[in-house]
C-alpha cells in the first residue's frame, strides 16, 4: 500500500495554516471538501458542517467509518478590562500553561487583530520573582492586543467584543530528522493521515468489500464530536487522534498506538484485536496502550446512543494539547493502516442488521472447561452441623 509522504505533508501544511478552534471551523470544512473533491469522493455536510464522505456505496447498510476531528483548541474572549486587556476563557480542555507567550488571532466583526496571550504579571524587571509565583489559571493570564488599546473604551472602539473566538498560531516546524512540531496536531495530523489513506486508494483505484465512510467532525475538543454524524448506516467505526507519549505510557512517537480503552471505557474487543491483526500480518510498527484522562470521537458516538463497535488508532504525539510533536513515520504508518482497514474483509456479517439472533456473534478467549469431580468443592447439601 504505497503512501504518497509529500502529499500528505502537503495537506498537514496547509490544514495547520487554517484556523480552527471548536465552534469556527467554516474554513477548514472547505478546505477539506476541496481535497475530497480533487480525489473524487462525494461527501455531504450536516447543518453545521461536519463531513460525510462515501470511498465506496456498493451496499447497503452495515457498514465502517474512519473519523478524525477538524477542530482544535483554543479561546475567546471573557471581558474587556480596564487596563486595555482582554480576559480570555479556553475553548476546549488546555491548559494555560501552554497558552502562556503565544502568538494569537482574535476574530472581530471589523476583521481579525493579532495578540498575544501574557501572565498578569510578564516583567521580570518589574515584578522580578513575582512571575515565578502565579498560580498556572486561565484567571491569570490576559490577551494584550496590537492595537492602540490602553482603555475598555479603546478595546470597544477597535471592534473587541465577548464572545470573539482567538486561534492560537501553530509555530508549526518540520525537521530534517523528520520531526513534526506544531500546535494543533491533535487533530490535523491524523486529518492528513486520513486523506492520504484516501488518495492512496482512489490512485490505486482499490476495490472496497464495505461502505466506508470518511467523517470529519467539527467539535471534538468540546466533546460533542461524533455524536450527530452517524445515522444508522454504520456498524463500526475507527477514531484516528493523538497518542500520549509520556512517561508511564506505552505510547510510540513513530509509529501506531492502539488504544484499549481511554477514560469512557475500553473499546470494542474485536475490532480492536482486528486492527492488531492487520499491524501484525503487515509488519506496521505499533504498540498499545491505555490512556487514563481521554476521549474522542468514539466516546461522543457511544453516548449518542449509537450501538456500533468503536476502536482508536493514535498517531504518536509528544506533550499532548501542548507544544505538540509527533513524526513523519507515525503519520505514514497511520495511513497505511487506515487505507488497509479500509480494504480488509467485513468483520463480522451479523452487523449488518441492527438486530439479529445468537448466529455469528464474534467469541472471546475463554477459560477452559473444568470438570466440577475435579476440584474440591463442596455441594451445599454436603455441609454438615458440627
Amino acid at each position: 500500500m504505497y503512501i504518497n509522504k509529500d502529499y500528505l505533508l502537503r495537506r498537514l501544511t496547509e490544514l495547520l495554516s487554517i484556523p480552527s478552534p471548536s465552534g469556527y471551523t467554516d474554513e477548514v470544512v472547505r478546505y477539506t471538501c476541496e481535497q475530497l473533491d480533487e480525489l473524487g469522493i462525494p461527501y455531504e455536510l450536516t447543518r453545521r458542517g461536519a463531513i460525510r464522505a462515501m470511498l465506496c456505496s456498493k451496499y447497503d447498510g452495515g457498514g465502517r467509518a474512519i473519523v478524525s476531528h477538524l477542530d482544535t483548541l483554543g479561546a475567546m474572549i471573557k471581558g474587556l478590562k480596564d487596563n486595555g486587556r482582554l480576559q480570555i476563557v479556553p475553548i476546549g480542555f488546555w491548559s494555560s500553561r501552554f497558552a502562556e507567550s503565544c502568538r494569537v488571532t482574535v476574530f472581530t466583526n471589523s476583521g481579525p487583530k493579532r495578540g498575544t496571550i501574557l501572565p498578569l504579571k510578564a516583567s521580570g524587571h518589574t515584578f522580578n520573582e513575582e512571575i515565578d509565583q502565579q498560580p498556572i489559571t486561565w484567571e491569570n493570564v490576559e490577551l494584550r492586543v496590537d492595537e492602540d488599546c490602553y482603555t475598555k473604551k479603546d478595546l470597544e472602539d477597535h471592534g473587541f467584543q465577548i464572545g470573539d473566538f482567538i486561534s492560537i498560531d501553530p509555530c508549526y516546524e518540520y525537521t530534517k530528522s523528520g520531526y513534526l512540531v506544531s500546535r494543533h496536531l491533535d487533530n490535523k495530523a491524523g486529518v492528513a493521515s486520513v486523506l492520504a489513506a484516501a488518495e492512496a486508494l482512489t490512485r490505486q483505484n482499490c476495490k472496497l468489500p464495505e461502505n466506508c465512510y470518511l467523517l470529519f467532525t467539527i467539535s471534538e475538543e468540546v466533546g460533542s464530536g461524533a455524536s450527530a454524524i452517524l445515522h444508522g448506516d454504520i456498524a463500526e467505526m475507527v477514531s484516528v487522534d493523538n497518542s500520549t507519549v509520556a512517561p508511564g505510557q506505552n505510547s510510540i512517537e513513530k509509529g501506531v498506538t492502539v488504544a484499549m480503552k481511554d477514560s469512557s471505557g475500553p473499546f470494542d474487543y474485536h475490532l480492536t484485536q482486528k486492527i492488531l491483526n492487520i499491524c501484525h500480518e503487515h509488519k506496521i510498527f505499533h504498540s498499545r496502550d491505555v490512556f487514563r484522562y481521554y476521549r474522542c470521537d468514539a466516546a461522543s458516538a457511544i453516548e449518542a446512543g449509537n450501538d456500533i463497535r468503536t476502536a482508536l488508532v493514535c498517531f504518536g504525539c509528544d506533550a499532548s494539547h501542548g507544544y505538540e510533536r509527533t513524526h513523519e513515520d507515525s503519520l505514514m504508518e497511520m495511513a497505511k493502516l487506515l487505507a488497509l482497514y479500509a480494504k480488509s474483509d467485513r468483520s463480522f456479517p451479523r452487523d449488518r442488521e441492527n438486530l439479529s439472533g445468537l448466529d455469528g456473534l464474534p467469541k472471546q478467549p475463554t477459560p477452559p472447561p473444568t470438570d466440577p469431580s475435579a476440584t474440591d468443592t463442596i455441594h451445599p447439601d454436603e455441609y454438615k452441623d458440627e
